[in-house]
């Protein structure tokens, strides 16, 4: 299905707005925590958040997060619309996470937010995710390791069952970098943080 201009570009716009509500920020201040902006990693995630806070809040922080990215892409799936807005609404959904416009552009690094649109796009990615991620994690102890490298197998995955969004996957790959860019520069100079 084609659609038209205007509810590609509303749907899309709904999907950053989605985004860009800062689930953790919102969570801390629910549960009298400090700010995840201004304590630990500076990062407004679910690790900063369990890092900082508690086990309740981190998954509260989670669960949102990833609630975000799977009905950013939902619209667009009730209605039958194309794929390409499915790709559109997800990718706008974690942009918005990253950048989020109600808390002057500084959001958190993408991960549940990408796991969550991305069980809307295609069930059997997410699972495949979710079991590279635990994987990782449990072998070298490194969140963002597990993150990143999970983020550049994906692509892999969508080439041989989901063909029609590799390219949002290439995208996502490399958006998930990028924000995890100061990350990678502590991993290679063995000052990342472990599990």
């Amino acid at each position: 299905m084609t659609e038209s201009i205007a509810v590609t570009f509303g749907l899309t716009c709904l999907a950053y707005l989605w985004g860009s509500i800062p689930t953790a920020v919102i969570v801390c201040r629910v549960l009298g925590l400090p700010d995840p902006r201004s304590r630990g990693s500076g990062n407004p995630g679910t690790t900063n958040v369990l890092r900082i806070g508690t086990r309740q809040a981190a998954f509260f922080t989670l669960l949102g997060d990833f609630g975000k990215g799977y009905f950013a892409v939902l619209p667009c799936l009730t209605l039958d619309l194309s794929y390409q807005l499915h790709s559109f609404c997800a990718l706008a959904a974690i942009l918005g996470h990253l950048f989020p416009v109600f808390t002057s552009f500084r959001g958190g690094k993408g991960v549940a937010t990408t796991l969550g649109a991305c069980l809307a796009l295609f069930w059997p990615l997410a699972l495949f995710q979710i079991c590279c991620w635990c994987l990782i994690a449990m072998a070298k102890k490194t969140s963002s390791l597990a993150s990143v490298s999970t983020a550049l197998l994906s692509p892999l995955f969508a080439w041989h069952t989901a063909p029609e969004y590799l390219a949002t996957l290439w995208v996502l790959a490399a958006i998930l970098v990028f924000s995890h860019r100061q990350n990678i520069r502590n991993i290679l100079e063995g000052r990342e943080p472990r599990l």
